[in-house]
């Protein structure tokens, strides 16, 4: 026959009541409260990081159109600089060709 074992019943009878006193506990006016608060916490935290999501986007959109731009302005003063370069280039070889043809 086997033994009664006193110890392990003990703990699941420790453990039961401790488990109903705790959703006792958790379902208590003071527990709800503190969710409450918590839960309050938590919605301020979060539009608070929106607030800087928000900043943070717009500052990138910001700083791409700048950039955009100073690609732009540079690719136009190359352009200008190409455009001047093959100007003196032509000039040269006129100026070559006239003084063969002399």
């Amino acid at each position: 026959m086997a033994e009664f074992n006193w110890k392990k019943s003990g703990l699941f009878a420790a453990g039961v009541l401790f488990g109903t006193a705790g959703i006792k506990a958790l379902s208590s006016k003071d527990a709800k409260k503190l969710y409450t608060n918590c839960t309050a916490a938590v919605l301020r935290a979060k539009d608070c990081v929106m607030k800087t999501v928000t900043t943070v986007q717009e500052n990138c959109g910001d700083i791409y159109e700048g950039a955009k731009q100073i690609n732009d302005d540079r690719a136009a003063a190359e352009e200008a600089f190409e455009d001047t370069a093959e100007e003196a280039e032509a000039e040269e070889t006129a100026e070559d060709t006239f003084k063969e043809a002399e």
